[in-house]
């Protein structure tokens, strides 16, 4: 069975109609689809559920084919994992250069969010929501939050060791090679990569309409995914919990960086984004916290990320 994917392109008319070999290529593959007849309408397509959707030749950028799920996964950017009855989906982040820290829309700045300076990222992936409590229990067979009673709110009430207990035996499960974001990694996929727009906040600049913070959570976390998401598709980058970094809490340097790790040694591990309890300077993009390795809170969650092998 083949399927087609459509990508809309900002292409005129006169361009694609005049692509003999495109409109050639439709003509055959929609032939091997015993699809007779259709080529002047354009690309048909027949959706699982029996519908004909008809798009014309010059909105239509290229067809691709695939296989299996996982081949589907690939070509949209996103992986989608199972475990012991629960799924959850982690989406692809294409590599770039940035301006880490705090960069002028963030309308000012704590002392450790400077110096600004650029990083470069390799391909990662991220999750698109922060772990919930239902991934959690699914994984480690308990629920250690604090705001329990609807499995889809992020889990909390977590250190950073249990994050690594909980990411070791998701990989036994999975074979994955899942860890923490690395802080650049995560500010990174908050300012939205390289689609970023500058927003303030992780999918905009009005904190409301993105995040759950002090000014309209009533003091309790949320279930995931219920604000807008940032322009990589990412929920609650900013508030409903803090989320755990990989990287020792340390100043940024003034130099460019390539893939940085952060310091090899340091005084308590990094957080971000803001939760439930802050206010809306603590859920900027740029704001940057730490605590122990041990130490743990109803504010304080994570996101799972996966380094992509060169």
């Amino acid at each position: 069975k083949v399927t087609i994917i459509l990508n809309k392109i900002n292409r005129t008319k006169t361009d694609m109609k005049n692509n003999v070999i495109f409109t050639m290529l439709v003509a055959v593959v929609l032939s091997a689809l015993n699809l007779p007849n259709v080529a002047a309408q354009g690309v048909v397509v027949f959706t699982k559920d029996g519908a004909k959707k008809v798009f014309p030749h010059e909105k239509v950028d290229s067809i691709v084919t695939y296989n299996s799920e996982e081949e589907l996964e690939e070509l949209m950017g996103v992986r989608t994992f199972t475990v012991n009855g629960v799924s959850f989906t982690m989406v692809k982040v294409e590599g770039g250069t940035f301006q880490m820290g705090a960069t002028p829309e963030q309308k000012g700045f704590d002392y450790n969010e400077r110096p600004v300076h650029s990083v470069t990222l390799s391909d990662y992936y991220i999750g698109e929501t922060e772990v919930t409590q239902e991934l959690w229990t699914a994984v480690m067979g308990n629920n250690p939050s604090s705001f329990a009673g609807n499995a889809q709110r992020p889990v909390e009430m977590v250190s950073w060791d249990n994050c690594q207990t909980f990411i070791s035996k998701l990989n036994a499960l999975t074979g994955e090679n899942f860890c923490l974001p690395t802080e650049a990694q995560w500010e990174y996929a908050a300012r939205g990569g390289h689609k970023s727009k500058g927003y303030k906040f992780a999918g905009g600049n009005i904190l409301e309409e993105v995040a759950w913070a002090d000014e309209n959570s009533e003091s309790v976390t949320h279930p995931v995914a219920q604000k807008n998401a940032n322009e990589l598709g990412l929920y609650d980058m900013s508030g409903n919990v803090w989320e755990w970094c990989r990287d020792w809490k340390g100043p940024f340097p003034a130099e460019s960086q390539v893939d940085p790790q952060g310091p090899s040694s340091g005084t308590g591990r990094i957080f971000r984004g803001g939760s439930w309890n802050s206010s809306a300077w603590n859920c900027r993009i740029s704001y940057r916290n730490r605590n122990s390795e041990t130490y743990r809170s109803s504010y304080l969650g994570m996101r799972l990320a996966i380094d992509i092998d060169k």
